[in-house]
């Protein structure tokens, strides 16, 4: 049955991590889907979680649900704000949305530790600064 399934590619599709402020005691972080296709994407569901171990104890987080019922080409959603002390854990974000009567889904997986400031980029369409998958 699965075979019978078309395999829809993600592409153009992103999730980042940007850094949105600090201050003496932390610095302020939300996560966001970007849209870099031409055309909108429709009825975006997005999983998050966080896993891992942290002191030798596995953790792992609540899981949240986000809905967006478009994303229009060339814009950006955002997903949550995303806590510093999480960046220790893997933290995966399911994203699935049609185009047309289409469904696409793929899973986007920030690892422990990839959050750090030497992996910052300029992130498209946000324009601030992050860490982005795509």
């Amino acid at each position: 049955m699965i075979k019978d399934l078309p395999e829809n590619n993600v592409t153009d599709i992103a999730v980042a991590v940007a850094l949105e402020g600090e201050n003496a005691q932390s610095k302020i972080f939300h996560v966001y889907l970007i849209n870099l296709k031409k055309e909108p994407i429709e009825n975006v569901l997005i999983t998050s979680k966080g896993y891992g171990e942290k002191d030798g104890e596995q953790v792992k987080t609540s899981t949240l649900r986000h809905m967006f019922p478009v994303v229009p080409n060339g814009s950006y959603k955002q997903i949550e704000l995303i806590d510093e002390q999480t960046f220790g854990l893997s933290n995966e974000y399911w994203v699935s949305y049609y185009i047309g009567n289409q469904i696409y889904d793929k899973k986007f997986i920030f690892l422990p530790e990839s959050i750090i400031d030497s992996n910052f980029i300029k992130l498209p369409v946000v324009n601030k600064p992050g860490v982005m998958i795509r």
